[in-house]
This record gives C-alpha cells, sequence and structure tokens, in this order.
C-alpha cells in the first residue's frame, strides 16, 4: 500500500526517488518543488484538524459505537 501510495506520488512530481542499486535495497525519496507548494496547500488543513480534534474524535467514537451496534444487530 505505502509503495503504492510513494509511486502515484513519484508518478505525479509530487516526489522524487533515487535508486541506489544496492544490495540490501536502499532509496532516498524527497519532495520536489511542486511537492512543497501541495505542503503549503495542505498546511491550513492541518491546522483545522488541529483546531478540531477534541470535536473530530467525538464524532468518531460516535461512529464506531453505532457501528459496533449495527454489527451485534446483524448478529442477533
Amino acid at each position: 500500500m505505502l509503495i503504492q501510495q510513494l509511486r502515484e506520488l513519484q508518478a505525479d512530481g509530487v516526489i522524487e526517488r533515487v535508486d541506489f542499486r544496492e544490495i540490501p535495497p536502499r532509496v532516498e525519496y524527497s519532495v520536489t518543488p511542486l511537492g512543497r507548494t501541495l505542503a503549503e496547500a495542505l498546511a491550513p488543513l492541518c491546522a483545522w484538524g488541529s483546531a478540531h480534534s477534541a470535536a473530530i474524535e467525538t464524532i468518531a467514537e460516535r461512529r464506531a459505537a453505532a457501528e459496533s451496534a449495527q454489527r451485534q444487530d446483524v448478529a442477533a
């Protein structure tokens, strides 16, 4: 899963990958200038998540409880 995501980010020009062709395998990833602009664009979203983490956690707990109750109803 992680490798696939890294390949997609590389294909999109967000990161660069250097394969040193060594045994054991060694690769390095770095963020491209385009990737840095993406990080700048996502910073406000990260700040929003931090500011609202308690509410997000409450929602996640409520959803998990509802899903658990639904699974118990189906099993019964």
